[in-house]
C-alpha cells in the first residue's frame, strides 16, 4: 500500500520532470520518438535548427582520413624529429588531448543518443565521429615518439571526469563544447606558432578546424536547454560550472612542467584560452538573447586567480603581486575577438 501510495506521489512529478527534459530536447527513455517531427518550429527556432543540421553537412564534407593523413605527413616531413626534452614535454602534454578526445567522444555520444531534436541529434553524431578520428590519430602520433601515456595526473583527470559524469545533459554540453574545447583550441594554436613539430602542427590544423566546428553545437542548442531553468536548477548549474574552472586552473598548474619543456608561457594558455571561452559565451548570449548574469563574475574571479598563480610580473613582490590580481579583478570581460571560425557553421 505504502509503495503504490509512493508511485501515485511521484507519477505526476516524473511526468512534469518528462515534460521539462522534452521541452528542452532531452527524452533519453523514449527508444523511438515518432513525434519529433511534431513540433512547430518559430521563424528563428527553423533558422537554428538549419544551422545545427548544416553542422553535420559540414562535418561529412571535410572529414578526413586519419591513416591515411598521418601517413603522409610523417613521408612528407622525413618522420619525427624530437630531442628527448622536447619528446617527454610532448607526452605529457598530449596525454590530455589523447584522452580528453576519449571523453569528448562519450559525451559527444550520449548527446547524439539523448537530444530530441533532429538537427542537434545530427550535430552531435558528427562530433561523435570526429572525436572518434581524433582519438585514434592522437594514439597512433603518440605511438611514434614513445610509449603512449596510460594515465593523467590527479588535477587533470578531475577536469575531464567533472564533464563525463555531469549530472545532467546541460551540464555535460556546457563542460565539453563551452569549456573544455575552447581550452584544447588555446592549447593547439600556440603549439602550432611555436612550431615545435611539423607533423604535429600540420594534424593540429585539421584538429582545430573540427573542434571549432564543435563548439557551434554548444552554441547553437544551449540556449533550449537553458530556458525554462528555474532558481535552483541555475544555481546549480553555475556552481558546477564555477568547480569546473576551478578545476581548470589545478590543471593548468599540474601541465605546466610540459608547458615550460615546450617553451610555452602557460600564461599565454590561460589568455588565448580565456578569450575563447569567454567568446564562445558571448556568442551564446546573442543565441539566447539575454546575458548570462554569473559570467562577467566568474571572468573577474578566475582573471584574479590566475594573476595570483601566474603573475605578469614573476619578481614582484607580495604587494606588487597583490595589486596586479586587483587589477585582473578589475579589467572586466570587455568585447572579446577570439578566432572560432567555424562556430556560426
Amino acid at each position: 500500500m505504502i509503495r503504490r501510495t509512493a508511485r501515485k506521489i511521484a507519477s505526476p512529478f516524473r511526468a512534469r520532470q518528462r515534460a521539462k527534459a522534452k521541452a528542452r530536447g532531452i527524452r533519453p527513455e523514449v527508444a523511438l520518438p515518432f513525434d519529433m517531427f511534431e513540433q512547430a518550429l518559430s521563424e528563428a527556432e527553423g533558422k537554428t535548427a538549419r544551422k545545427l543540421e548544416n553542422i553535420y553537412h559540414k562535418g561529412q564534407a571535410k572529414a578526413w582520413d586519419g591513416k591515411q593523413t598521418l601517413q603522409t605527413l610523417l613521408d612528407r616531413h622525413g618522420g619525427i624529429d624530437l630531442t628527448p626534452a622536447q619528446q617527454e614535454g610532448l607526452r605529457g602534454l598530449f596525454a590530455v588531448i589523447l584522452w580528453g578526445e576519449l571523453a569528448a567522444w562519450k559525451v559527444s555520444a550520449d548527446l547524439a543518443l539523448q537530444l530530441e531534436p533532429l538537427e542537434a541529434k545530427m550535430a552531435a553524431t558528427s562530433q561523435a565521429h570526429d572525436e572518434a578520428r581524433h582519438f585514434y590519430v592522437m594514439n597512433d602520433y603518440l605511438s611514434q615518439i614513445g610509449e603512449v601515456p596510460k594515465e593523467l595526473g590527479p588535477r587533470t583527470t578531475r577536469v575531464l571526469v567533472g564533464t563525463l559524469k555531469a549530472s545532467t545533459l546541460t551540464k555535460k554540453l556546457v563542460g565539453m563544447q563551452m569549456m573544455i574545447e575552447p581550452m584544447a583550441l588555446a592549447l593547439f594554436q600556440l603549439v602550432r606558432e611555436a612550431r615545435i613539430e611539423p607533423v604535429l602542427c600540420d594534424l593540429l590544423e585539421l584538429y582545430e578546424r573540427d573542434e571549432a566546428r564543435h563548439v557551434a553545437l554548444g552554441v547553437l542548442h544551449l540556449p533550449r536547454m537553458i530556458h525554462g531553468m528555474t532558481p535552483a536548477e541555475a544555481a546549480d548549474l553555475w556552481a558546477w560550472e564555477f568547480q569546473e574552472f576551478w578545476n581548470q586552473v589545478g590543471m593548468l598548474k599540474e601541465l605546466q612542467p610540459h608547458f615550460e619543456a615546450l617553451g610555452i608561457d602557460v600564461r599565454d594558455v590561460v589568455r588565448i584560452g580565456r578569450a575563447k571561452q569567454v567568446r564562445a559565451n558571448q556568442l551564446l548570449m546573442e543565441e539566447m538573447g539575454s546575458s548570462l548574469p554569473v559570467l562577467e563574475a566568474f571572468v573577474r574571479f578566475f582573471d584574479a586567480k590566475t594573476e595570483w598563480h601566474w603573475p605578469e610580473a614573476p619578481r614582484a613582490d607580495l604587494w606588487e603581486r597583490a595589486r596586479g590580481v586587483i587589477r585582473a579583478a578589475n579589467r572586466g570581460m570587455g568585447q572579446v575577438q577570439a578566432p572560432l571560425s567555424n562556430v556560426a557553421a
